[in-house]
Formats: structure tokens, sequence, C-alpha cells
């Protein structure tokens, strides 16, 4: 009987659908503005960095405004606010493809929500809703370590082991940062101990760090979340390049430079938030 009990539960176990949960996010505006206040942009900012650790199914962003305007203008005004939600987002490394809709739906009806202020009412109105959607866990699966050797064998240590020529770039697909910030990833950092260890076996060869990110738009940088500054891809490179350093590499064989979104991979989004180094001289 026990035996059949568990055989009962564990199918019912493998039956089960996770529910996919939804973040939601309001961004508030001026009257007849679009243009983002310092403390809503402040509020935004700390809903993106909460996405960090998620896995993101879509996003959909819907602008509103008050009752007060001609409807063209309102609809108008509604889409220049999700749009410029939207340029955040870009700029935050949130890719692209994960915004399924960018909507301005024009006015919102006063009689919304319980409130009789009617002031209050189109301040409230006035604004973009966010929503985001996680993807459902996965069920784990078997790792196949065969197939995992096999694709290590040209890893970027390897590489630097090999036979360089001026010109030669090695990217550190396995080095890895969190999206937003110069923090790598925790399985990342034995990659870059390890990285280091091997360029310093490598006296001969002076090289250029590059940094780069991830789903801005027209080639931009990206904000570091953690100084605020627009220039997330030169960061990378310097925390490679400061790391390189304290491990005892030479600063005169090195240099770092940031370069923004002008070279995407493509495909998941996570491996263009990445380092690679460019080989400058080789000494005989």
């Amino acid at each position: 009987m026990k035996r059949l009990v568990v055989i009962i539960l564990v199918a019912l176990n493998s039956m089960f659908v996770f529910p996919q949960r939804e973040l939601k996010q309001e961004v508030y505006f001026e009257t007849n503005k679009y243009k983002i206040l310092p403390t809503e942009e402040s509020r935004l900012l700390l809903f993106i960095s909460s996405l960090s650790d998620i896995e993101i199914a879509s996003i959909s962003i819907f602008g509103f405004c008050d009752d007060v305007g001609a409807p063209d203008y309102n609809l108008k005004l509604s889409q220049q606010r999700a749009d410029a939600i939207k340029a955040i987002f870009a700029e935050n490394e949130i890719s692209e493809s994960l915004i399924s809709n960018v909507d301005g739906k024009g006015e919102v009806l006063l009689n919304i929500v319980e409130e009789d202020n009617v002031v209050k009412l189109r301040g409230l109105n006035r604004k973009v809703e966010i929503i985001v959607k996680e993807k459902p866990p996965k069920p784990k699966k078997a790792v196949d370590t065969t197939k995992i050797v096999e694709e290590k064998k040209e890893d970027a240590i390897e590489l630097i082991k090999g036979d360089l020529k001026v010109g030669d770039k090695i990217v550190f697909k396995d080095l890895l940062f969190k999206t937003g910030y110069t923090t790598l990833t925790p399985e990342s950092k034995k990659v870059l101990e390890n990285i280091a260890n091997a360029l310093l076996e490598r006296e001969d060869i002076f090289f250029t760090i590059q940094g780069h990110v991830c789903c801005t738009q027209f080639s931009r940088d990206a904000v570091d979340r953690e100084t605020k500054l627009q220039n997330l891809s030169e960061a990378r490179a310097k925390v490679v390049y400061d790391y390189f350093a304290k491990k005892g590499l030479s600063k005169k064989r090195m240099r770092y430079i940031g370069l923004r979104r002008r070279f995407p991979l493509g495909g998941d989004p996570k491996f263009d938030r990445r380092v690679e180094i460019v080989i400058n001289y080789v000494d005989e």
C-alpha cells in the first residue's frame, strides 16, 4: 500500500504546473511631461536591479495619461512615456527582445479607483505600468559531462598558452557579469583566476582588455548601477585590469578600454556582458 501511495504522489508532482509569477511597477509623470523625474527613475532602477536574479519571460510597458487634453494628444503623450521607460531598460542591459509590448493607451477614466480628490486621481493616471513575467522553473536534467569536456577544449586558457600573434582576439566566454554591474557571476571568479595565472606564464605578450555590454540602443554604453555612470563596458574592463595587476601582471603589458555595444555576438544577451583581450605585441 505504501508503495502505491508513492507512485501516485510522483505522478501528481509531474503533472503540477508552476504558475507564472508577475512583477509590477508603476512610474508617475508630471502634467504634459514624459521626462522621468529623478525620484521616479531611482524607484525604477531599484526595480530593474531586482530583476537580476530572475529569468525573464517577457516585459510589457503601458503608458497612460489623465483625462485632460485632446484624445490624440493624450495618445501620443502616453506612447512617449512608454518609450521613455523602454529607453531606461535598454540603458541598464535589459534585452529589447524581452520587451513584448511598448504601448501608449491614452487617457484613463477617473473612476478606476476609489478616490474623491480629482487632482490626486489625475496624478495617479499620469503613469507607465510595467509588467514583468518570470519564466517558470525548468525541470532539472542530468548533466552530460562528456559534452562539457569537449566544449572546453578550445577555451581561453588553451588559446593563451598557444601560438599567438598580433591582432589575435581571445574571448573570455566563461567570464560573465551580473546585469548592470561590474560584479562577476560566482562561477566566473575561478575562471578569472585561471586566466590570470595563464597570462602570468606568458611574459612575452602585451594586450588590451576590451569590455562590452549588452542590449543598449544605438551602440551606447550601459549605466553602471553602482556608480550611476554610463561607462559600464569600460568599468568591466578595468575590474579585470585591476585583478590582473593584483595578481602580479605588469601594468606595462596591458591597457583597458570600453567598447560599449559596438560588437554584439548575437544569441543569449549574457554573452555580450563580456570581456576579451586583443594581442598588441609579442616579444620574440
